[in-house]
């Protein structure tokens, strides 16, 4: 069995989804203790419960521990099974979140896996899912993961109610280099800013969904023309799609991204919608301004896929806590070992 200190570096709920995720793929029972400690409300939530039951439920583990507040944590897996599961969170618990405690072991199942999810799609402290599936299903398809996520209806905090469905094929992954400067232009190796930026702007544009429910269709109307604005500052050219719905909840928000870099904002009360946009135009410039070639969320949730799929790298412009603690949960269940070099202003994280 595997013991493992819930309140390690950066001590969150991630540490927990790795854990089990990796614990149903290697076979491994694992106890996690101090789970979530430093927090305000330490233990589990309601949204780490609904993750934790439908991991348990897709790979027959016996489970203890699953409770409101619970700080300690014991999963036994026995075999990941196909077939189709329903989960409703029950309030706006974040649907990517539950997705990222499952994903890194469907690859492993025997059969597919197909998936309804009831929850939050756009709240905070979470992947959007425009980010999950414009830019992390991007790059684990070049690591040879077959699934995909369709969005049935946006979510928001405080009411939730968004739906997805999602499906997986087992698959083997394999290595894959993630690189910036491998992108060439008419035969051209890209070595300065200049280069850069038209490659974004005319073969790649910086893509964009910009979306409210329940709210004045120029809500995500302003939010798409105050990104694009600050986008061509920049010197970047975009596409943002504008939507407007009436669902169950009531919310907006955008998300910007172009090849593995994303940024992401949600409007808030009180909130104009143009401060949402730039906030998701800046999150994304900033990001490609360092030449990295994946974003410091996405180098967060590779970890765990370029450990089981070997010989994969990454260059990143900051190794977070978040990154820093998915490598150590991932180094403990697994017989990898992760390099990490600074050079060139980026940290570059790589496995052989």
């Amino acid at each position: 069995m595997i013991e493992i200190d819930g309140s390690y570096g950066e001590g969150g709920g991630q540490l927990v989804r790795t854990a089990v995720a990796l614990s149903a793929v290697t076979g491994k029972e694992v106890e996690v203790k101090n789970i979530r400690k430093n927090r305000p409300n330490p233990g589990l939530k309601q949204q780490h419960l609904k993750a934790l039951e439908t991991a348990a439920k897709i790979c027959g583990a016996r489970v203890s521990g699953l409770f409101p507040g619970s700080s300690e944590l014991f999963f036994a897996p026995v075999e990941i099974k196909g077939g189709k599961y329903d989960i409703d969170i029950g309030t706006a618990g974040s649907i990517t979140l539950l997705l990222q405690s499952l994903m890194p072991a469907l690859p492993f199942a025997k059969e597919k896996v197909e998936l309804t999810i009831i929850g939050g799609t756009d709240v905070a402290w979470s992947p959007t899912i425009d980010y999950l599936r414009h830019v992390t299903f991007r790059a684990l398809e070049q690591l040879g993961y077959a699934g995909g996520v369709t969005l049935k209806e946006r979510g928001y905090y405080p009411r939730g109610g968004g739906k997805v469905s999602a499906v997986f094929e087992p698959c083997r992954l394999h290595g894959f280099h993630f690189r910036k400067t491998e992108e060439k232009r008419a035969g051209k190796n890209l070595t300065d800013e200049e280069d850069l930026k038209g490659v974004q702007s005319q073969e790649g544009e910086i893509m964009g969904i910009s979306h409210a429910s329940n709210l004045p269709t120029h809500v995500p109307a302003r939010q798409a023309e105050a990104a694009e604005s600050l986008l061509l500052e920049a010197g970047y050219g975009s596409r943002i799609d504008v939507q407007s719905y009436e669902s169950f909840s009531t919310g907006s928000g955008i998300t910007l991204w172009t090849g593995y870099c994303g940024g992401s904002a949600l409007g808030e009360r009180g909130l104009p919608a143009e401060k949402v946009g730039r906030r998701a135009a800046e999150e994304v410039i900033s990001e490609l301004r360092t030449r990295a070639a994946v974003d410091v969320h996405l180098a967060d949730q590779l970890i765990p896929y370029m450990a089981l799929a070997g010989n994969s790298s990454y260059t990143v412009r900051e190794l977070t806590l978040h990154a820093a603690t998915n490598i150590w949960v991932t180094e403990q269940f697994l017989d990898v070992k992760f390099g990490i070099e600074e050079k060139e202003g980026l940290f570059e994280v790589s496995i052989d």
